[in-house]
């Protein structure tokens, strides 16, 4: 039976993927939809980490599993392209820093600092993208995307700081600094991604990324699998668990592949801005964090940041 509806579930889902020929205004809309789900992300996968119901190297391990049963499912269903040789190094590495690095920085941060700081320190991914586009492709960068750069460096390291001195035995501090890593290494991931997408479906693209991803992350994550007490769960906890494996790895990762096959990368990751918009709202109807004065002035300085950098 469970066989049977994955299957019509897999049909479904390939017509969807194959039919669907993507114009720029439903990759906007898709866009914005993958904000509004890592949005809420902040505060729902919070609520399991900080309460101890699954550590954050398991929770890694479970999201990228998942995704890739899903992947590995819907992929059959659909004629794709054949993988080139020359080609595998890159998924290697888009699986490096596109699911396990970037998921285990995501989320021991997560776990360290609150959902607004994560979140403002995640929009200077549009920034770390120019950066890595001008690494590897040498674009020329005008002056104004200069002072960009600048404002948007110097918003994200005063949020990480936050009127604190730099004493990385704070447990705020270190997960601030996780997720700017994190930030840096999602930034990579859709620089060396967006070639593999001109050739390949981003069903083969993904499945490929996440299982090299599961790969990469079992060392850490497995060992505190037998630890997650799942009989202990309250139904709140379940639903944030699924949240989590089902939209914001499942439903983000391939809403964002699709957007970035018509869309350039730095404008998908000019996105993330809305970010600690909807997850500030979100926080805060929550009643799960608050907002000061001083968090605005930071997000202020991000945002005319990635402004300058995305400004044509």
């Amino acid at each position: 039976m469970i066989r049977h509806y994955l299957s019509r579930q897999s049909d479904i889902f390939s017509i969807f993927a194959k039919k669907l020929k993507l114009s720029q205004p439903t990759a906007h809309l898709f866009l914005f939809l993958v904000a509004l789900i890592y949005g809420a992300n902040y505060t729902i996968a919070k609520e399991v980490l900080d309460n101890g119901y699954i550590s954050p190297s398991a929770f890694i391990v479970l999201r990228i599993g998942f995704a890739v049963v899903l992947f590995f499912i819907f992929e059959r269903s659909i004629r794709t392209k054949k993988v080139e040789k020359k080609d595998w190094g890159r998924l290697i590495l888009s699986g490096l820093f596109g699911a396990a690095a970037n998921m285990l920085l995501f989320f021991y941060g997560l776990k360290y600092t609150t959902p607004i700081h994560a979140a403002l320190i995640m929009t200077t991914t549009p920034i770390l993208v120019l950066i890595m586009a001008l690494f590897f492709r040498k674009e020329v960068v005008s002056r104004t995307k200069i002072l960009g750069i600048a404002l948007g460096m110097t918003g994200a390291i005063s949020t990480i700081m936050s009127g604190k001195s730099l004493d990385l035995a704070q447990a705020t501090t270190n997960g601030d600094l996780m997720v700017f890593l994190n930030a840096t290494s999602y930034a990579i991931y859709l620089i060396i991604v967006k070639d593999l997408l001109r050739k390949y479906h981003p069903l083969t693209v993904l499945k490929w990324v996440f299982l090299f991803g599961l790969i990469f992350v079992l060392p850490f994550g497995a060992p505190s699998l037998p630890d997650i007490a799942w009989e202990h769960f309250p139904v709140h906890i379940w639903l944030a668990t699924g949240y989590v494996l089902l939209f914001t790895t499942f439903f983000t990762y391939f809403l964002n592949v699709s957007a970035l096959r018509v869309i350039p990368a730095s404008t998908v990751s000019f996105y993330i801005y809305l970010q600690p918009i909807l997850a500030t709202i979100i926080a805060i109807l929550l009643g799960k964090d608050q907002f000061y004065f001083k968090d605005l002035i930071w997000f202020l300085m991000i945002f005319v940041g990635v402004f300058l950098v995305s400004k044509k």
